[in-house]
């Protein structure tokens, strides 16, 4: 791969992994409402799953999926579903506050493992990175020189990319958490926030794979 090629991968990945997703709404809740040690945590999950993802296209099992309309529908309506629980789980938890209680802003009762699963299932469900990794990914790819070490090189820049964003995302939701000091705003931010996962989760139905 030369330096071009790169520098233009280096381009498109950055402005892809910049770009809203669920993985970063995922980070602003969990910065807003855990801090950023769960924030990293959740992040180091993501990045893991985006591995798998890219080592599932670099062995051409990501092409399989692409092909195969009914796998990619199942992956598409698991990842969809499960954004869309977290949303409506968030909506319940904004009923649940009560003005009358002192408002507790973390889930103690998660441990860090939870959090890292759940970080590595949004990615590993989520069809855009599929879609990236399966159809964009190997166009970057120089067939002339040795394929792993231009993939490990990539896959490392998309990670890294992948983790810094989500832990500057989750930092400056954490900045902003005097804002949940009033229960009101704490109700109306879990609204907000369950409403953008909802529809993010719908917004994925609507995806297709790449013919």
């Amino acid at each position: 791969m030369n330096i071009d090629t790169l520098l233009i991968y280096v381009v498109v990945s950055f402005f892809y992994v910049i770009s809203p997703g669920p993985a970063i709404l995922l980070a602003i809740y969990n910065g807003a409402m855990n801090g950023h040690k769960v924030v990293m945590v959740s992040a180091l999950g993501n990045i893991i799953g985006l591995m798998f993802l890219s080592t599932l296209s670099i062995s051409g099992l990501s092409a399989v999926l692409l092909a195969s309309s009914t796998l990619f529908a199942v992956v598409k309506i698991i990842g969809a579903s499960y954004l869309i629980y977290l949303g409506i789980r968030q909506l319940f938890s904004s009923n649940k506050t009560s003005p009358n209680k002192s408002q507790k802003i973390s889930d103690t009762d998660r441990t860090l493992l939870s959090y890292f699963k759940e970080g590595l299932f949004v990615a590993a469900t989520n069809p855009k990175p599929i879609l990236f990794f399966a159809a964009l990914f190997p166009q970057f790819l120089d067939t002339s020189n040795p394929i792993i070490p231009q993939f490990m090189l990539m896959t490392f820049i998309f990670m890294a990319f992948s983790f810094l964003s989500l832990s500057t995302y989750g930092y400056v939701a954490q900045r902003a958490k005097g804002f949940l000091s009033n229960v009101n705003n704490v109700k109306w931010f879990h609204r907000i926030s369950g409403g953008l996962f909802v529809g993010m989760g719908t917004s994925i139905f609507f995806i297709k794979a790449e013919r």
